[in-house]
């Protein structure tokens, strides 16, 4: 069972995409916060939030990219709930 993500055991979760982009929000204001104090000791954090964040864009992209292919192959009501298969199929699985 999912805790964040939209499944079918949690239909009001979240898109992967939209969770990261949350993360990434946070992560931009700490280091504002960083940024601003001026001290040598935060100058490494920064660098490595950068990084972070930059790998949290590329994350991002593929997570649309993955999204967009569930659209494609399985209408967008289905790509919604986060469910990677037909709904025909969820019902032969069912019986």
């Amino acid at each position: 069972m999912t805790k964040l993500l939209v499944s079918d055991d949690n239909p009001n979760g979240a898109k992967l995409e939209d969770i990261l982009r949350i993360l990434r929000n946070d992560i931009i204001a700490r280091c504002n916060v960083s940024v601003a104090t001026h001290e040598r000791e935060t100058e490494k954090v920064v660098a490595n939030n950068m990084r972070i964040l930059n790998l949290l864009t590329e994350c991002i992209d593929l997570a649309e990219a993955s999204t967009d292919i569930l659209v494609q192959a399985y209408g967008v009501e289905q790509a919604a709930k986060g469910i990677a298969r037909r709904p025909d199929a969820a019902q032969e699985n069912a019986a």
